[in-house]
């Protein structure tokens, strides 16, 4: 575990433009990162984006935009959470378009040796409600942002974004609230329509 002043000087080196000091702080945050991967992923696979991968294509995205200034670790954090929803919502994009003929031939239920199949839809609805949710307040999709796909406590979300701890648990609440409708109601709408 790194120190708060390693972090500290991290980030200064960051800010000043060192892409060594940027690959020395992921590797520090590394193991948060896969731990708030597993999370998301819940221990399954998605497709072929596993808990590693998403971590990875994070990072790739993080770097291959330059070093940013970063102020602290928890805005690092909250970076790095925006890249790895980018990095689910795209890798589900395409699975899906390779699903409906991107050139492969279609699989079968049975090809997946008795795993779950992947939850593609799910993170494709996921998107979509949080897109709805971003046309009404964009914080609340920032909120869930920091909270789900970050992992950040109630405490370093509200840092992040720089509003107290129960606005933060406000929003919270409103965002899931929001969410569970809204993938209820489209889950009745998609019943509906088969």
């Amino acid at each position: 575990m790194a120190s708060m002043e390693e972090i500290r000087r991290l980030l200064e080196g960051v800010r000043e433009g060192s892409r060594e000091d940027w690959d020395r702080l992921f590797t520090l945050v590394y193991d948060d990162l896969r731990k708030v991967a597993h999370l998301l992923l819940r221990g399954r696979r998605t497709g072929t984006l596993g808990t590693t991968a998403i971590v990875n294509e994070a990072y790739l995205r993080l770097a291959g935009r330059g070093v940013r200034p970063l102020e602290d670790r928890v805005h690092f954090m909250a970076i790095a959470a925006r890249a790895m929803r980018s990095a689910l919502v795209d890798h589900a994009r395409a699975k899906l378009a390779e699903k409906r003929g991107g050139g492969e031939a279609p699989v079968g239920l049975e090809d997946h040796h008795g795993v779950e199949p992947p939850r593609i839809q799910q993170i494709l609805e996921l998107e979509q409600a949080l897109e709805q949710l971003g046309e009404l307040n964009e914080r609340l999709v920032r909120v869930v942002e920091l909270r789900f796909f970050g992992g950040l406590s109630v405490p370093e979300a509200a840092e992040a974004l720089g509003v107290g701890e129960r606005t933060i648990e406000r929003d919270w609440f409103k965002a899931r609230s929001f969410l569970h409708r809204y993938l209820r109601d489209e889950g009745a709408s998609e019943e509906a329509r088969t």
